[in-house]
């Protein structure tokens, strides 16, 4: 089975930025409303039909595969619940083989910045970079399903 483990968390300034090694737009949307979520994502010129498991803590199955982009554009106006979350993708080099992902959130969801690292473990150790903010790998209200159903953009300031 496909596990995906990952740690996430808000980021607090820019200073990621001169270590980008590359970046991609994503627009993705689900076609599922609770228990295993099934999603749509565009990555520029490439499409995936996406099942995630429930998480266990930091944990889940996760399996991936390519589908044809004319047809996940069609699936994202026929079947998505809500609209997509669109936003771009930024790589940062992390300790070891380790990499960030950086999303920085577009409409709805702007100004949100959130940074992602898949680890092999979920005991594997890794440098916490200064640009980093609070932790949100257990706060589902930062899931791109969630931000979907509820844009950053409708929080009370006090919940960000």
């Amino acid at each position: 089975m496909a596990l995906e483990i990952e740690r996430k968390f808000l980021v607090k300034n820019d200073l990621w930025r001169t270590q980008v090694t590359s970046q991609s737009r994503i627009i993705q949307g689900y076609l599922t409303a609770a228990g295993t979520t099934v999603r749509i994502r565009l990555r520029d010129e490439q499409a995936y039909l996406t099942i995630k498991g429930k998480a266990s803590g930091i944990t889940r199955c996760e399996f991936e595969y390519p589908i044809p982009p004319d047809e996940a554009q069609e699936m994202l106006d026929l079947l998505a619940l809500d609209p997509p979350v669109d936003k771009t993708r930024y790589l940062v080099p992390a300790s070891g083989d380790l990499m960030w992902e950086i999303d920085e959130y577009y409409g709805a969801n702007a100004p949100l910045f959130t940074a992602e690292i898949e680890l092999p473990a979920a005991n594997t150790a890794f440098e916490i970079p200064s640009w980093l903010g609070r932790e949100i790998s257990d706060d589902s209200r930062y899931t791109n399903r969630a931000l979907s159903r509820k844009p950053y953009s409708l929080w009370a300031e006090d919940d960000k």
